[in-house]
């Protein structure tokens, strides 16, 4: 199974994605969708392609996205979601199952707190994933999204074993 992970934002969309294969995660590819100091309504159509292409190139059979807190105003948390509006909108376009988790349930399925610091994501997305260095921070955001929606995966999975038994 192949998890495209994704870490909103309206300047920088993180990206990040990884495959399960026999139980075990590894790391297919992971960046940064850059947007220009323009428009938002231009910025929204540089995610929302951004998301279309990566769907393209990699395939993924699941979409995992961080949901939206609370910004420090009401305006940033306004314009997020409509990041996340657009990169979503691309997954539902590509018939693509969409999960959503918050920050914290991100931060405590990878890093097992969930007030971790950004350094702490990417040293904890760097050891799953034997990565040879830390992938940058919006990158390591999204890939522990995605590790976050595997380990939701398998633990749906043992309980439908266990249920079964």
């Amino acid at each position: 199974m192949r998890i495209l992970g994704i870490d909103p934002g309206s300047l920088t969309t993180g990206f990040g994605v990884v495959d399960i294969v026999d139980g075990q995660l590894s790391y297919v590819t992971s960046g940064c969708i850059r947007m220009k100091d323009e428009a938002l309504p231009q910025r929204l159509k540089t995610i929302f392609s951004g998301v279309v292409e990566l769907i393209d190139q990699n395939r993924p059979d699941v979409f995992a996205i961080e949901q939206v807190f609370m910004a420090r105003n009401a305006r940033s948390a306004l314009v997020l979601g409509q990041a996340r509006g657009a990169a979503i909108c691309a997954a539902v376009d590509n018939n693509l199952a969409v999960s959503e988790y918050s920050a914290l349930e991100i931060k405590k399925s990878v890093v097992g707190y969930g007030q971790a610091d950004k350094s702490q994501v990417q040293h904890m997305v760097r050891s799953i994933l034997s990565l040879g260095g830390a992938p940058q921070a919006d990158a390591a955001d999204a890939l522990a999204c995605a590790i976050c929606h595997s380990h939701t995966l398998e633990t749906r999975h043992r309980l439908r074993q266990g249920m079964q038994q």
